[in-house]
């Protein structure tokens, strides 16, 4: 119930959260799992294509130079998504992890 009632921001961390949680739990797994990687960067890929659909949007209110950053960033996350799927290791995790973290926390105020 709480999921459904919380804000869209409250919810893009969330998701942004689990994203995290996922490659975080890869990357701690005693033998690394190719399969969870490639879940965990589908999971995410899903997650950023939303996002820069939303900010490409031309009834988008956001600002010309947020836009710009967050596609950046966005293609960042889709390239690293994509090679993560092609050929996982752990170390390619590190990156999204921190940005998907930092982005909840910006959402959330923090």
């Amino acid at each position: 119930m709480a999921q459904q009632t919380a804000n869209p921001r409250e919810r893009e961390a969330q998701l942004l959260l689990r994203a995290a949680a996922r490659f975080a739990a890869v990357q701690a797994a005693e033998s690394f799992d190719r399969s969870a990687a490639r879940e965990a960067a589908l999971f995410n890929r899903k997650l950023w294509t939303v996002f820069l659909s939303s900010v490409l949007r031309k009834e988008n209110p956001l600002d010309a130079d947020t836009k710009t950053n967050i596609k950046k960033i966005a293609m960042f996350v889709l390239d690293r998504c994509a090679a993560i799927e092609l050929r996982p290791a752990p170390e390619q995790m590190t990156a999204l992890i921190r940005i998907n973290r930092n982005l909840a926390e910006g959402l959330r105020g923090g």
